[in-house]
């Protein structure tokens, strides 16, 4: 292998490069026509899925983890989708929470800011699952003063 001019933080100490990895085999798997590709065929329109972003302002039980544990969970039944697995994490000293709920048909992400009285939720669903449903469980849940709801359509054919 040749020798790489690499400059050290510390110039006493020579860089090595490292020996080159085997490229990892690439499994195909055949095609399967019969296979649903969960993309939605609406009013003309082919594409992946929706994606809501949702912005909560002067919500309530932002720092309170099974609260929005509780949240994402009824979102995900009141939406008609299938959860696969949540993740939370809480900030420390009365900072946020953040995590996502990792579901069949994509995701549902959550941030919290609950000194600024904030929540954002990423609702990315693709298939038969309706996204817009989990408006009103988080409505109910964080009960805001202000809302603000957009909506992408993701992978557009």
């Amino acid at each position: 292998m040749a020798r790489l001019n690499l400059v050290a933080a510390n110039p006493q100490k020579e860089i090595k490069p490292r020996a080159a990895k085997a490229p990892r085999p690439v499994v195909v798997t055949p095609s399967n026509d019969d296979q649903k590709d969960h993309f939605i065929n609406k009013n003309g329109l082919s594409y992946a899925g929706s994606h809501v972003i949702i912005d909560l302002w002067e919500a309530k039980g932002l720092d309170d983890r099974e609260r929005i544990e509780t949240a994402l969970i009824d979102a995900v039944n009141e939406a008609g989708a299938t959860l696969l697995h949540i993740h939370l994490h809480k900030f420390e000293d009365g900072g946020g929470i953040s995590g996502v709920a990792v579901l069949a048909e994509s995701h549902i992400s959550v941030h919290t800011w609950p000194e600024k009285g904030f929540a954002a939720f990423d609702v990315f669903m693709c298939g038969d699952a309706e996204p817009r449903k989990a408006l009103e469980v988080f409505k109910r849940a964080f009960q805001p003063g202000r809302v603000v709801v957009g909506e992408h359509k993701r992978g557009v054919v």
